[in-house]
């Protein structure tokens, strides 16, 4: 199966809220709301970067990244999330091509880092780890990481962007 991953487009919004929910529609640890967060980056301008993976022309995988906030004044962080594969094609190595096609993506445009809320052994995989003094309040401390691409790491709590209280 021959795998594209480019960038969202113009008209690509309905499919990638629909693969975003069917991605999480069986998922443990989930309120479901993924697909409206998304939505709600994306009207807000919040979508700094918004990637499809395509097989046969269809979308059957999206990752979204977005701007945090860091309360020791730390620019140029992001989140990383929701990140959505549809359930018939998970475990291929799709979200491994959407998580390593975005995260090049974000040093490009010369982000200092990336953090994500999610299991540490996925994203450990690809260089997230676990960071003292950086914190998402409310969560168990080995599930939210940091990847820096300076080797630099701020110090303080992550706010997400508003959007990710979307529900609808």
């Amino acid at each position: 199966m021959n795998i594209e991953v480019s960038s969202e487009k113009s008209g690509d919004e309905a499919r990638i809220h629909h693969v975003t929910e069917q991605a999480f529609l069986s998922a443990p640890h989930t309120d479901h709301t993924e697909q409206f967060i998304v939505d709600a980056l994306r009207r807000a301008g919040a979508l700094t970067i918004s990637q499809v993976a395509k097989a046969d022309g269809e979308i059957i995988g999206h990752v979204a990244i977005s701007p945090v906030t860091l309360s020791d004044g730390a620019t140029g962080w992001f989140g990383l999330g929701p990140i959505s594969v549809l359930p018939e094609f998970q475990g291929l190595g799709i979200g491994s091509k959407l998580m390593q096609s975005s995260l090049d993506a974000l040093e490009e445009v010369g982000a200092s880092g990336c953090v994500v809320l999610g299991d540490p052994a996925y994203y450990g995989r690809f260089g997230f780890e676990v960071v003292d003094g950086l914190v998402f309040p409310g969560v168990p401390a080995e599930y939210f990481q940091a990847l820096s691409f300076s080797g630099e790491f701020p110090q303080g709590e992550v706010s997400y962007h508003e959007a990710f209280s979307a529900q609808g």
